[in-house]
């Protein structure tokens, strides 16, 4: 039982440590999302994409033998966890696109 859970937290983590450099390839985003938008995001939609994110992984490993084989890996990758991921980590919180806010210049 204790070497299970071990090796689901290892794979979670190499899962994300493999997605990182689609991480640094975030566009800005110049939206200003109002306060009931950035509540909802964090309250329902963030822990949604955190889950579609895992259930991706899951399943990106799973059909990973298939995909290799079909030669279109990355394309599963990106579709299945790359995606969520970059929504659920990357995008400003309460903004609809992916990608970083902008600093505003003062």
């Amino acid at each position: 039982m204790k070497n299970s859970k071990a090796s689901r937290l290892a794979v979670a983590i190499l899962g994300l440590a493999l997605m990182a450099p689609w991480f640094a390839n975030a566009q800005p985003v110049d939206e200003s999302p109002s306060a009931l938008a950035m509540v909802g995001d964090l309250v329902i939609a963030r822990p949604l994409l955190v889950v579609a994110t895992a259930a991706g992984a899951a399943v990106f490993l799973v059909s990973l033998p298939f995909t290799a084989a079909g030669g279109n890996m990355d394309q599963a990758a990106d579709t299945l966890m790359a995606g969520p991921a970059e929504a659920a980590f990357v995008r400003c919180l309460g903004c609809r696109s992916s990608g970083r806010r902008q600093a505003v210049a003062n």
